[in-house]
C-alpha cells in the first residue's frame, strides 16, 4: 500500500473547491504521479455557515487554524486565501508548525516572498507557488527548472486574463469597457471589485515574481511604470487596428546592459506578433534566453480549473519530494546580485499619441513644435476627414481626434512634451499616450 500524506486546505473559495474536487475524485491518478496517497485531513474556512459547491466528508471543515497547526500528521498546507493579512501570519504559523506550503497568493509573495522563503528554508520547509502566476501555464517550472541553463534576457507577457478578456471583447464586439466588465464579472473572470486586475496591479505583482526568478532581483511596484486598461476607450482599440496593431496589457522585463527595463502598460502590439493574437481570458509569456533563444507559453490565466491545475501540480511535486531539491535555489540565479531598475525616463520605445484638438488653423504646427523641441520625431499622423462645422465669426470650434505615431524616443521626452501640450488651448484634456512593442 502507498504511504498516505495528509494535507490541509486553507480557504475553500473557487480555487480551493477545484483543488478539493481533484484530490477527492482523482486520488488514484495523483498516487501514480507522486507515489503516495494524498488525503485531505482539514479544510479551514472563515464562515462555517456558508453553502459550499462541493460535498466534503464529515469532520473536515473547521474555522480554527489551530487544529491544523497542532496536527503533526498534516505535513502540507495548501494556502488559498488572498491578500496580505491575515495570509502572511497564517503562512508564518504554518511554516513554524513544520508544514510545507503550496500557495497561489501572488500579492503576498511579491511583497514578502524573500522573508517567507528564508523562514521556510530555516525550518527545512518549502513554498511552491506555480499558481501565483499565469494560471495553468507552468511558467514557474520553466524558469526554475526547464530554462535553468539560460540567463533570461527578456520577458514579454500577457499576465492578466481579466484585462485580456475585456480588451478582446471590446474590440471584437465594438462594446464599451463598462459593458464588457459587467460580462466578465458574470462569467467569473473579474471579481466584484476588479480594481487590481484592471489597474495593472495584478500583472505587475506577477511580473515582480518572474523578475525575481529570472534575474535574481527583487523589485517593488513603485520602481516601474504601471498603467491599467480601466481608462482606455474603444476608440483607441479601433485606431490601433487601423494602424496594424492590437492593444494588450503587456508586462515587460528586459535586460539592457546591466539594468532592468520594467513596465506594465496597455501597449500596441503588431498584429503579426503572437502576443497580439491572444484573445479571451488567456495569458501568454514570451521568454528569451541567451542559450535557447525565444520561447512562447500560452494558456488560460483565469478561472477555477487552470489555477487548480497549477496548485495540484505543486502539491504533487511537494508530496513527491521534488520541491525540496529545487526550492533552496529558486531566487538565487544571479548569486544574490541585485540589478538596478532602469529609470522610467530612460526607457526607449515608440509611442501612440491621441489628442482631441480644436479643428482650426495652426494646431498641427503647435503640436509639431512642442514634439520637435523635445526631440520626438513623427512617423505618421491620422486625422479623419470630418464634416464642415458651422462657423461662428469665422472661427470653427469643432473638436476632432488626431492620432500620432512617433519614431523611437524616450519616456522622459514623451512626459516633458505631454506637460507642454497640456498647456495648449487647442488641445483638450482627454489625451492618450501608449507605448508600442516592436
Amino acid at each position: 500500500m502507498s504511504e498516505t500524506v495528509k494535507i490541509a486546505l486553507i480557504g475553500l473559495g473557487t480555487v480551493g473547491t477545484g483543488v478539493a474536487r481533484v484530490v477527492l475524485e482523482e486520488s488514484e491518478r495523483l498516487t501514480r504521479r507522486c507515489g503516495k496517497k494524498i488525503e485531505i485531513a482539514k479544510v479551514v474556512v472563515r464562515d462555517l455557515s456558508r453553502t459550499r459547491q462541493i460535498d466534503l466528508p464529515p469532520g473536515l471543515v473547521t474555522d480554527n487554524l489551530q487544529e491544523v497547526l497542532d496536527d503533526d500528521s498534516i505535513t502540507v498546507a495548501v494556502q488559498l486565501i488572498g491578500g496580505i493579512h491575515p495570509a502572511k501570519q497564517y503562512m508564518e504559523q504554518l511554516i513554524d508548525a513544520g508544514k510545507h506550503i503550496v500557495s497561489a497568493n501572488k500579492a503576498l509573495l511579491c511583497q514578502h516572498g524573500t522573508e517567507l522563503f528564508a523562514r521556510a528554508r530555516e525550518k527545512g520547509r518549502t513554498i511552491a507557488f506555480e499558481a501565483a502566476v499565469a494560471g495553468g501555464i507552468p511558467i514557474i517550472h520553466v524558469l526554475s527548472q526547464a530554462m535553468s541553463g539560460n540567463q533570461i534576457t527578456a520577458i514579454e507577457a500577457i499576465l492578466n486574463g481579466t484585462s485580456n478578456f475585456i480588451l478582446s471583447e471590446m474590440f471584437l464586439g465594438g462594446r464599451s469597457y463598462e459593458d464588457v466588465l459587467a460580462e466578465a464579472q458574470e462569467l467569473g473572470y473579474a471579481e466584484a471589485d476588479p480594481t487590481l486586475d484592471v489597474d495593472g496591479t495584478d500583472a505587475a505583482q506577477k511580473l515582480g515574481l518572474l523578475v525575481q526568478l529570472a534575474f535574481g532581483t527583487k523589485v517593488t511596484l513603485d520602481q516601474f511604470p504601471k498603467q491599467g486598461i480601466d481608462t482606455l476607450p474603444l476608440e483607441d482599440l479601433l485606431y490601433a487596428y487601423e494602424l496594424g496593431y492590437s492593444i494588450r496589457l503587456i508586462a515587460v522585463a528586459r535586460l539592457v546592459k546591466d539594468e532592468l527595463e520594467l513596465h506594465v502598460q496597455p501597449t500596441l502590439v503588431p498584429l503579426d506578433k503572437p502576443l497580439a493574437q491572444v484573445h479571451g481570458p488567456n495569458n501568454m509569456i514570451a521568454l528569451e534566453g541567451d542559450v535557447v533563444g525565444k520561447t512562447w507559453y500560452q494558456g488560460l490565466g483565469a478561472g477555477q480549473n487552470p489555477t487548480a491545475s497549477a496548485v495540484i501540480s505543486d502539491l504533487v511535486d511537494t508530496v513527491a519530494g521534488r520541491n525540496e531539491l529545487i526550492f533552496p535555489f529558486m531566487d538565487l540565479w544571479n548569486e544574490g546580485k541585485q540589478l538596478e531598475v532602469m529609470p522610467a525616463e530612460e526607457i526607449r520605445r515608440r509611442y501612440y499619441l491621441r489628442f482631441n484638438v480644436l479643428d482650426q488653423p495652426h494646431v498641427f504646427a503647435e503640436m509639431a513644435d512642442v514634439l520637435g523641441r523635445n526631440q520626438i520625431s513623427l512617423a505618421s499622423i491620422i486625422q479623419h476627414e470630418t464634416p464642415e462645422a458651422p462657423e461662428a465669426n469665422g472661427d470653427s470650434k469643432q473638436v476632432v481626434p488626431v492620432v500620432i505615431m512617433t519614431h523611437m524616443t524616450t519616456e522622459g521626452r514623451i512626459r516633458a512634451a505631454n506637460e507642454e501640450l497640456s498647456k495648449l488651448n487647442s488641445i483638450r484634456e482627454d489625451r492618450v499616450i501608449l507605448p508600442v512593442l516592436d
